[in-house]
């Protein structure tokens, strides 16, 4: 069995995995985090809510689903969480590139331990938790779904960023496309001032490339590029399709160990069938500039629904 620390003291949507995974796998890990903080007046009185709801309470981070005259917003609180001081800038620095990349107004400030930040509410079910199904069944995920999420990637990567921080649980599913989330270490597309800025460390290592593995581990920091996130994203749709992680290393192991399995070890077989299967193999390619761009795996997935749509409709004699 193993675990899947995504998930976070809170139930419901915008990024929140459900307490309960269900069968397969992969099983919860539960992060010990400190009581919420409550949203503080003057930033109430900035955004005007009217009511909230808790939805994450994890280190660094307290989100709330605040209900405004104006419509939902998601109000993140950073604060310090030692060794990771940069949690408490994460929700202004986000700020400033949504700014840059959304056209819905988004709001932030500091308060008394550390940034804030008021965006667009985002409805959606995450992938890890869309795919349980599957998981469950052992049968292969929709291709439609998969396609919306290189299509989100390939959008952000389209106006010049690496979002950073790919994972199942910043993939956010409706009817009608996929949401990504949460980019607080996005890199590479604008200006973001340094008051806010801080050095890109990694992100959740379960969807880390092994070249930002490598450059953890030799300097410290790494940059993250487009290849790293596709390659998050092809780890992000193994797990979420078979329950595992794309590298076999020891539950609970330390982040450094974690880091040398994924830059010394293959990546598991994928072993899914079909178009996907081979995608994700590709997404996964040790070498970032074999791998295919967000845009071409949003692209084959699209031809392959479409020849999948001409064999229903005109079946082989």
């Amino acid at each position: 069995m193993e675990v899947h620390d995504l998930v976070v003291l809170a139930t419901g949507t915008h990024g929140a995995v459900p307490q309960s995974l269900g069968g397969g796998p992969v099983a919860e890990r539960i992060t010990v985090a400190p009581e919420p903080f409550d949203i503080p007046e003057h930033v109430a009185d900035a955004v005007k809510s009217l009511t909230t709801r808790l939805v994450a309470n994890r280190r660094g981070s307290t989100v709330w689903d605040v209900e405004t005259p104006a419509g939902r917003l998601a109000v993140k609180l950073g604060y310090r969480c030692p060794p990771h001081d940069w949690t408490a800038l994460a929700p202004a620095r986000e700020s400033v590139i949504l700014r840059q990349v959304i056209p819905e107004d988004v709001q932030c400030g500091e308060w008394a331990e550390g940034t804030w930040s008021a965006q667009p509410w985002r409805e959606g079910v995450d992938l890890f938790s869309r795919w349980e199904r599957h998981r469950a069944r052992r049968s292969v995920p929709s291709l439609a779904e998969a396609r919306s999420c290189a299509a989100a990637l390939s959008a952000l990567h389209a106006k010049g960023w690496a979002h950073g921080d790919v994972q199942p649980n910043h993939l956010l599913m409706d009817t009608a496309c996929t949401w990504l989330i949460d980019l607080g270490l996005a890199s590479g597309g604008g200006h973001v001032s340094g008051a806010y800025d801080f050095p890109y460390r990694g992100c959740l290592v379960h969807y880390e490339a092994p070249e930002i593995s490598c450059g953890v581990l030799e300097s410290g920091t790494a940059a993250p590029t487009r290849e790293s996130d596709v390659y998050a994203l092809g780890a992000s749709l193994f797990i979420s399709a078979t329950g595992w992680r794309h590298v076999d290393y020891p539950d609970n192991a330390p982040r450094e160990v974690q880091r040398r399995a994924i830059v010394g070890k293959p990546h598991r077989p994928v072993g899914i069938p079909g178009p996907l299967g081979s995608l994700i193999t590709a997404m996964m390619r040790r070498d970032p500039a074999a791998r295919p761009t967000a845009a071409q795996v949003a692209g084959s997935l699209t031809d392959s629904l479409a020849d999948s749509l001409n064999e229903a409709a005109y079946p082989r004699p």
